[in-house]
């Protein structure tokens, strides 16, 4: 079976490459969270590091997480790792720019929203689904209203509806839509991220991201509890994970 992650290091040593690697989905799940989450401990003391790349193979940065994982007895597990890996994320001494292509859903969207700089593809398929299977998206509730403001936030909360990587640029989610969005982020990083010092690059992340990584910590811890010790109880969202894996239509009791 493939690694989940490719990882490498380039331009000087000066920016970290992590790349999805289990296309065509690329699933967020337990092992996917596991590689993201090492590789960035691993890297965390290079000091000489001033952005890192995250990006996907294949035409689709990710369908979403593990479904299966979502249910009662592994989502508790599964939420304290990929809330653990969104912390690291929004807490990153230096800028992760994300590179999106194709179909970017659900947790792979919340992974992308932890990013510094979004850039997508103006085709891309944005959106979190949630909703539709009777559950919702806790990173995403604490990400997006941060980043798009909580009206649009809501909007796409509780439509579940996708939207596109031009659409998104138009709403500041990502900061934007570019044909090859891979290329867009390394001319990003070659124009403005490489001839600046290190250190000083990590103090001004701290500063712009001083208070927000609090509050999304705090509102992680909130909704999880929301979602493993509320949502998970209710028939609902039992009923419309057991539906998506069983590849039917949900019967909705509202209870």
């Amino acid at each position: 079976m493939t690694t989940p992650l490719k990882v490498w290091v380039e331009r000087d040593g000066r920016l970290l490459r992590l790349r999805l690697n289990r296309p065509k989905a690329n699933i967020v799940d337990a092992e996917m969270i596991a590689a993201l989450d090492g590789a960035l401990a691993q890297h965390a003391d290079n000091t000489g590091l001033t952005a890192i790349l995250l990006d996907a193979e294949g035409p689709h940065f990710s369908f979403g997480a593990s479904v299966e994982e979502h249910l009662p007895e592994q989502c508790a597990a599964m939420l304290e790792t990929l809330h653990a890996l969104i912390r690291r994320m929004v807490e990153c001494p230096v800028p992760i720019l994300v590179a999106i292509n194709g179909q970017c859903l659900g947790g792979g969207l919340e992974v992308a929203l932890a990013g510094h700089l979004l850039f997508a593809a103006p085709e891309a398929s944005l959106g979190q689904p949630e909703i539709k299977i009777g559950v919702f998206a806790p990173a995403a509730s604490c990400l997006l209203p941060e980043r798009i403001g909580q009206a649009q936030a809501e909007d796409l909360l509780y439509s579940g509806r996708s939207i596109s990587g031009a659409e998104a640029a138009a709403i500041g989610l990502v900061n934007e839509a570019a044909a090859d969005p891979q290329a867009a982020a390394l001319a990003w990083f070659d124009a403005h991220l490489a001839d600046k010092s290190a250190s000083s690059l990590r103090r001004a992340v701290k500063a712009a991201r001083a208070g927000f990584a609090e509050r999304i910590s705090a509102k992680l811890e909130t909704v999880e509890r929301l979602y493993t010790d509320d949502l998970m109880a209710s028939r609902d969202a039992l009923e419309g994970l057991t539906a998506f894996i069983d590849k039917r239509p949900a019967k909705w009791e509202h209870r």
